[in-house]
């Protein structure tokens, strides 16, 4: 299987993650995104031209999600995503809930700090950085009340809703993602962080 992804995108932290925790070896790919034939050759896998995308068989298959999801279950990861129907739909659900609220509020906050500088040469917005602020914490209350009687986001072990949703976190101090007043959330992140499969993706930042 090859991954074509970016050490620095929280997305593809969440495919290796997943790859790790499973023992899966990925023919990796590195996306510069500031070279050309780069770009083009990402957009011959993903017609998105974004990371990461996965070839496996003929098979090429993009979202970041759906990647982790074909890979537990082509390695029969039902610890890591059950099978149950009840309890899968859980997962599914803290996925659906990291991917389409947490991340993108954590998104507007790693856009304004981290890249818009090296993309438009311009600085933060004010207006941008108080509506990222203002998402991060309606997303992050929901998960400090729920993580207050749990030690993962999903039954009672960790699953692939915790590295869906954990991944963003990976900009946490250089995007100034405001979440030190959730003390459960922040003990939940900890326990991801002292995984070997965090520790064994942990990128060099070049800035």
């Amino acid at each position: 299987m090859r991954l074509y992804h970016n050490p620095l995108s929280s997305n593809a932290r969440r495919v290796l993650l997943t790859a790790s925790q499973l023992g899966i070896k990925l023919d990796q790919v590195v996306i510069d995104f500031a070279n050309d034939g780069d770009r083009k050759r990402l957009e011959e896998v993903n017609i998105c031209g974004k990371v990461p995308a996965l070839e496996d068989d003929g098979m090429q298959l993009w979202e970041s999600c759906a990647i982790m999801q074909y890979l537990a279950d082509k390695h029969g990861a039902a610890d890591l995503y059950p099978t149950a129907l009840k309890q899968r739909a859980d997962v599914n659900r803290w996925m659906f809930f990291g991917a389409q609220h947490f991340s993108p509020a954590v998104g507007i906050l790693t856009w304004e700090y981290l890249w818009k500088k090296l993309v438009t040469g311009q600085g933060p917005d004010p207006v941008e950085i108080a509506k990222g602020e203002t998402l991060v914490h309606e997303h992050a209350r929901v998960l400090d009340k729920h993580l207050a009687t749990r030690q993962w986001l999903s039954g009672d072990k960790l699953s692939l809703a915790d590295f869906a949703v954990a991944a963003p976190l990976m900009y946490l101090g250089r995007a100034k993602i405001p979440v030190e007043q959730y003390t459960q959330l922040l003990a939940w992140f900890k326990r991801v962080q002292q995984l070997p499969a965090w520790q064994e993706t942990e990128a060099p930042w070049p800035f």
